[in-house]
């Protein structure tokens, strides 16, 4: 059997100093972008609208393009650039569309870009590949429904870990989780990624990734409570680290690889639920270790457990080592 990183004794703890410093700067970076760039780019489920993808023969100029839509009254109509260079998306809503009549008016916009566009360049000289319509009544029900899909699972876990463990590892968990939800918006700014529902999944999948992740070091760290009596905390949380770190890395690495495939692979519709997925392997084995096992030593410094009577618990849970770095906070 493949054995590596085995019977290590990193101190990664030691590290969390730096690590905080640069998943702050990361965030304060990320978020920065997304607001100078007008906030996050939802996609047309959340927007509402008309999204086309159009294949042309031949490469068009995307100025005239903008201009014959502009021309034919469908104006601010968003063009990007699709997989190859004769391939696009054009996103547009309709200005007069009413909640009862989206779904009517999304259609409208959509047969006057196919003719604005056949009149300009000719009926051959481009294919409408798919098109996609959202009414806006619908797009708010799936922003508040994502929205309150990320918080019933912060509450979930809270709960869970909350009867699995106890408080001090729930709270550290949900922290390390809302790291994890406040890194990955910051990248999806910091690569200007369309918001889909498919992104949504990702995202409630990198949070469930790196839960399993914190729960595992968790379940570790309480093994060791009891195998290690008299260990420092601090030292006790770098050996769990420590022992699960090949497990880590043989699980990581593999998802890594079939998620690169994704990216490669796949196409641009799954592109950018690939990147956040990407991301958020690396975002979850970064705030399990780093977030999460640090702020676990930290709650207990700061609010111990109550002494335990010596005659009924005669090894009583070991204290925080109060000389090491995170008793310094």
């Amino acid at each position: 059997m493949l054995r590596i990183f085995h019977d290590t004794h990193y101190d990664f703890i030691k590290w969390w100093r730096a690590m905080a410093i640069a998943t702050a700067t990361f965030i304060i970076v990320g978020m920065g972008a997304t607001l100078l760039r007008g906030g996050l780019r939802y996609s047309i489920d959340f927007t509402g609208g008309t999204l086309m993808q159009l294949a042309f023969q031949q490469k068009p100029d995307v100025a005239q393009l903008r201009a014959a839509l502009d021309a034919g009254g469908v104006r601010d109509a968003e063009i990007t650039q699709f997989g190859s260079d004769r391939e696009f998306t054009v996103r547009a809503q309709d200005e007069n569309a009413s909640a009862g009549a989206s779904t009517h008016g999304a259609e409208s916009v959509a047969r006057r870009v196919r003719d604005v566009l056949a009149q300009r360049f000719g009926a051959s000289a481009f294919t409408v590949v798919r098109t996609e319509a959202v009414g806006p009544r619908v797009g708010s029900e799936l922003r508040r429904g994502a929205i309150i899909a990320i918080l019933v699972s912060f509450a979930l876990t809270l709960i869970y870990l909350w009867f699995r463990f106890e408080w001090r590892f729930g709270l550290a968990a949900v922290i390390a989780t809302a790291h994890d939800i406040f890194t990955t918006i910051a990248f999806i700014g910091l690569m200007h990624l369309e918001v889909s529902l498919t992104v949504i999944a990702a995202i409630l999948t990198v949070i469930g990734y790196s839960l399993n992740d914190t729960i595992i070091i968790f379940d570790r760290v309480r093994e060791n409570l009891r195998k290690h009596r008299g260990m420092p905390l601090y030292d006790l949380v770098n050996l769990s680290v420590n022992e699960t770190l090949p497990r880590s890395v043989l699980t990581h690495a593999t998802t890594l690889g079939a998620t690169l495939a994704l990216l490669l692979f796949a196409g641009e519709v799954i592109r950018p639920f690939a990147w956040v997925m990407a991301f958020g392997i690396f975002t979850g084995t970064f705030s399990s270790i780093y977030v999460a096992s640090a702020i676990l030593i930290w709650i207990e410094r700061r609010y111990p457990r109550p002494a335990v009577d010596a005659r009924r618990a005669p090894a009583a849970r070991p204290a925080v080592r109060p000389d090491r770095t995170l008793a310094a906070s």
